[in-house]
């Protein structure tokens, strides 16, 4: 059958139903991919998948292997604070950057975001919550109007996406979080670029701190040497997304290794899942969101 997209939007379908089959944790770390496999089950030419793959990798949610095989990657716990601690660095440019820049209008669509969480907080919905947080940040970093600093900030919120579950319970509540992207909000507002760099700072640091409190309480080093996986996967999970318009196959999108991704295999330790020393240790709170 004959698709009736061109190559370029093809790819970008693919790419976006996979990476959001990733970060919403249906494809756990070590599943692998095939882009024999995906061609088949979704009747589409090996192009498209091949650039939807390359996009993947860049971004460090896919590992490339060898005979157009890839493997979805798994961070250890460093890997994670280090990732947080990039960010942290990221953010505090942008808003820098972005307070002389800044407008009524840019201002508005900020408050829009924060109004968004209000609301998806007040009932409970915390993968909404999530995404307009994702939004804010990623507002802020657009607003900088460095297109390098959004590239690599893209790349480590999907990084750090994946582990949304897990790392629920290194954070504060979410009031706790609209109040600080209140704060935030108001220092720009004020064209504080000080206050407005110090809030921001303060509000990205503290999961990566937890963890590393976490990692020593549990005797792990948190150094570059403990390589036990990070766990993306949480005490429950979000259903899965509809496939995207053009991508015809039923079921998991072309997750080679099946018994990795089966409901029983989910509820045993798959590849990539953390060990002792990982993030696994701490309890996720659906209550909990800050990042």
């Amino acid at each position: 059958m004959t698709v009736a997209f061109d190559n370029l939007t093809l790819s970008q379908r693919v790419y976006e139903h996979l990476r959001e089959e990733i970060l919403a944790d249906h494809l756990l770390p070590g599943t692998e991919l095939s882009e024999v496999a995906l061609s088949r089950e979704l009747a589409i030419s090996r192009g498209p998948i091949r650039e939807a793959m390359g996009r993947l990798s860049a971004e460090g949610l896919i590992t490339m292997r060898p005979r157009r095989r890839a493997e979805v990657r798994s961070l250890t716990p460093q890997e994670l604070i280090d990732a947080y601690q990039v960010r942290e660095a990221l953010e505090v440019m942008a808003v820098r950057l972005a307070i002389p820049r800044v407008t009524e209008a840019d201002l508005a669509r900020l408050e829009e975001l924060i109004d968004e969480m209000a609301a998806h907080s007040a009932e409970g919905a915390v993968r909404e919550f999530f995404a307009a947080n994702v939004s804010f940040h990623e507002l802020l970093c657009e607003l900088s109007g460095n297109p390098k600093l959004q590239e690599v900030h893209h790349r480590l919120e999907g990084e750090i996406g994946r582990f949304q579950n897990r790392t629920l319970a290194l954070r504060g509540s979410m009031d706790d979080s609209l109040t600080e992207h209140r704060a935030i909000l108001a220092a720009i507002r004020l064209r504080d670029a000080d206050r407005a760099a110090a809030l921001t700072a303060e509000h990205i640091r503290v999961p990566a701190e937890r963890l590393q409190a976490t990692l020593r309480a549990s005797g792990g080093s948190g150094g570059s040497g403990d390589d036990a996986p990070a766990e993306p996967a949480g005490t429950s999970r979000p259903e899965r997304s509809e496939r995207p318009e053009g991508l015809r196959a039923e079921g998991p999108p072309a997750a080679v290794s099946r018994a990795e991704s089966s409901p029983a295999a989910r509820g045993a330790r798959a590849p990539g899942v953390a060990g002792s020393s990982g993030i696994s240790d701490v309890e996720a709170s659906p209550a909990g969101l800050r990042g």
